[in-house]
């Protein structure tokens, strides 16, 4: 799974430094916009020939570690 992360790329002068993938100007949130307006994944590969699958999947990984928070409790 951390092989997966390995290909979410953060450069200071890339796409404003938001996270992308391999390098490539797609950004993390433009995968993932896509996929929350109900297009599919076939659909996104089409959209970016260079992805791969494993740039989704990484993406969703990247981003459920990103919002794993610490659970409060009282």
């Amino acid at each position: 799974m951390t092989n997966l992360l390995n290909r979410i790329t953060q450069e200071p002068g890339q796409c404003g430094g938001h996270p992308c993938i391999r390098g490539m100007r797609i950004r993390v949130t433009d995968v993932l916009e896509m996929l929350a307006e109900n297009v599919s994944v076939a659909e996104v590969l089409e959209d970016f020939t260079d992805l791969e699958l494993a740039d989704i999947q990484a993406c969703l990984l990247f981003t459920a570690r990103r919002t794993d928070f610490p659970r409060l409790t009282a």
